[in-house]
């Protein structure tokens, strides 16, 4: 259990924890914490955001800069992640020859325009955000992660990340998983406790939809697909929880 949340904690976050034994053991516990984690930096980054708009910084600024401050803490891994598998989606092959693609070092077109739109809509949604919302996006952003490590979801490649998460959470655990981060939900709208549910089951629904259409392009995930997966959920849910209904 220790060696998976210290993996969850060094795969997820910048912070630097010794890690400890990495196997599929570890693995699927870290992945099927990583809501927890995200929850967390949800926490970090929500307080950011309130500091800087208590100091009186412009709501668009404050965002821009906790929405930057989020890919710092992760190595941008995730963006990363969502630019390559943008690029081999984009690029119309499959097998073999999409996952090629997806190692090039390059950003393709595809890749930047995925990245410019993802950033540009993140920061506008958390300029109208309550922390709650943050919070909830980060962690629902994270069960994506989960969601992508359930078992039945096979390794596009035998190496590589996604070959160590790939399969390795039972259902219940998913259960767990996303049961809390629904739970916590709750709260991210004031007045209006069944949006925050909403936009987390909604954004959990685009990550199983993304991950049927990979699987059957690339032969299963990547670590690149639960970059992409986590950008997704997070994006979706903050849109849907600053969307307000009429």
């Amino acid at each position: 259990m220790l060696d998976g949340i210290r993996l969850a904690v060094t795969t997820l976050t910048v912070l630097p924890l010794r890690t400890g034994r990495v196997d599929r053991s570890a693995a699927a516990v870290a992945m099927a914490v990583a809501p927890a984690v995200g929850a967390l930096l949800g926490l970090v980054l929500a307080g950011l955001h309130e500091g800087l708009r208590a100091l009186g910084s412009p709501a668009l600024v404050a965002a821009g800069v906790t929405v930057a401050a989020g890919a710092l803490l992760t190595r941008g891994l995730h963006l990363d992640g969502l630019a390559d598998t943008v690029d081999a989606l984009g690029s119309y092959r499959s097998g073999p020859a999409a996952l090629e693609i997806m190692k090039k070092p390059d950003i393709g077109p595809f890749g930047v325009v995925a990245l410019a739109a993802t950033v540009l809509i993140q920061t506008a949604a958390v300029s109208s955000a309550g922390p709650w919302a943050i919070v909830t996006a980060w962690a629902a952003g994270r069960l994506a992660i989960t969601v992508a490590c359930r078992r039945g979801v096979p390794a596009a490649r035998p190496g590589g990340m996604g070959a160590l998460v790939a399969s390795t959470v039972p259902g219940w655990a998913l259960t767990v998983a996303a049961t809390l981060t629904v739970a916590l939900g709750a709260a991210a709208v004031p007045g209006r406790p069944w949006q925050g549910p909403v936009a987390v089951a909604l954004s959990g629904l685009a990550v199983v939809l993304l991950l049927r259409h990979v699987v059957r392009r690339f032969g299963g995930v990547t670590g690149d697909v639960l970059g992409a997966s986590v950008e997704l959920a997070v994006t979706l849910t903050l849109v849907a929880l600053t969307t307000v209904p009429s």
